[in-house]
């Protein structure tokens, strides 16, 4: 690949090696304290709607519920407290804290974090979207979008599917039967509760139920927990097959470049980081699960393309194809954590991996552990403590290079 990084063309010292595991490390364990003095609960993102002393000035209208939500999103400094959104748990942070401990728990055999991660399955199991065909997740809040309303608990493929893998990789690590039933269960709600809209010899998988909404960060999100639960689940043939569908719709609207418009829907043409790296690791998931090569093409150019345009020399990963700011961090968490999936096809994923992941614990984490939502320059800075946007995929994507980092020096 043609991705500049600072460990190019040389092997760090393995003094080096260390020092940069403990760095690793050290950030995770603050971020673990963090989460624990805040029982695990924090703000999202999307949460303004939450808030109740100004909801009613909305009057229930499109327009000014959008106001609201995104002025909360896109302002600063937090004014959260201020509204009256309240913390609380999340079921997508959940999802992703137990993948982290999980890869913790693999790389340290520390059983505090294998209880870690089962207190989150548990919380999963028990927190589920009620009234769907199988198991289920959505938003702890309620949500709008440019093109529809979605009240609180309404399930979504993304995560839906997102927490499908953290049980998936419960039932391999653990070998517990009962989260792959979770798994397949997710997978029956995907398949029948989600409609599939033909496309160019494919299919879409939509992003929630009873709408049609295109998104193919969505639509490869739900093919890979399909999937993947087949290659666990060799009787689930059926989930192989629509997988290999969705992903041909996906493939057909790749663009010249090897990018992806975010969908395409006239007001959906964007490029971004964060969204880039979903659809890279959604095709190499089915590949890596069914054997079928038959997207690999697809796959090369679109992770050319995406570690060519979004990172800086210094490992700032940047948010959209045509500019860096605002410097975000999920583009930060999930680049780590797609870099480091990519590590057996590309010798310099991990290096950049670090370098992207040096880079964010030096300019996103806050000396209490939690990370910050965005930079906007060097001086202005959101420091809310978005969980799952921010502190929940930091946790897994370190956990994941950290495993892979210390798996490294245990074979040196």
């Amino acid at each position: 690949m043609a991705t500049t990084t600072a460990f190019a063309g040389k092997q760090p010292a393995l003094q080096e090696d260390a020092v940069l595991r403990n760095t690793v490390r050290n950030s995770i364990e603050h971020l673990v304290l963090w989460l624990r003095r805040n029982d695990y609960q924090g703000y999202d993102t999307f949460d303004g709607l939450d808030a109740r002393y100004v909801r009613p000035l909305t009057f229930e209208t499109t327009l000014l519920r959008t106001v609201l939500q995104q002025g909360v999103r896109r302002f600063p400094l937090n004014l959260r407290p201020l509204l009256g959104v309240r913390k609380s748990h999340s079921s997508k942070a959940m999802g992703f804290f137990a993948r982290g401990y999980i890869r913790l728990h693999a790389c340290t055999n520390d059983p505090q974090w294998a209880k870690e991660a089962e207190q989150c399955l548990q919380w999963l199991i028990g927190n589920q979207s009620r009234g769907y065909h199988g198991a289920c997740w959505g938003n702890h809040f309620d949500y709008q979008s440019r093109g529809f309303y979605l009240p609180k608990d309404t399930p979504t493929v993304v995560w839906t599917s997102l927490i499908g893998h953290a049980f998936l990789d419960a039932y391999i690590h653990f070998r517990n039967e009962q989260y792959l039933a979770v798994a397949v269960s997710a997978c029956e709600s995907i398949l029948h509760d989600l409609t599939r809209v033909p496309d160019r010899g494919g299919v879409c998988i939509n992003y929630i139920p009873g709408m049609r909404c295109l998104v193919h960060n969505a639509n490869t999100l739900g093919a890979s927990l399909l999937a993947r639960t087949a290659c666990c689940d060799g009787s689930r043939s059926e989930y192989l097959d629509v997988a290999r569908e969705a992903l041909r719709y996906t493939a057909h609207y790749q663009r010249p470049n090897g990018s992806w418009w975010y969908g395409e829907r006239s007001d959906m043409h964007w490029v971004d980081n964060f969204h880039t790296a979903y659809v890279l690791d959604c095709f190499k998931i089915y590949q890596d699960a069914s054997g079928d090569d038959s997207f690999a093409v697809n796959l090369a150019r679109g992770y050319s393309y995406w570690t060519q345009t979004f990172f800086l020399p210094d490992g700032t990963p940047k948010y959209y194809d045509r500019k860096a700011l605002p410097l975000d961090i999920q583009c930060a968490s999930q680049a780590i954590d797609t870099l480091v999936h990519f590590r057996d096809t590309d010798p310099m994923s991990m290096p950049l991996a670090v370098q992207v992941a040096l880079w964010t614990i030096r300019n996103m984490q806050n000396p209490d552990g939690h990370f910050y939502y965005r930079r906007y320059n060097s001086w202005l800075v959101n420091k809310t403590a978005t969980l799952h946007w921010g502190q929940a995929t930091m946790l897994c994507a370190l956990a994941g290079l950290y495993q892979q980092m210390t798996s490294g020096a245990k074979t040196a």
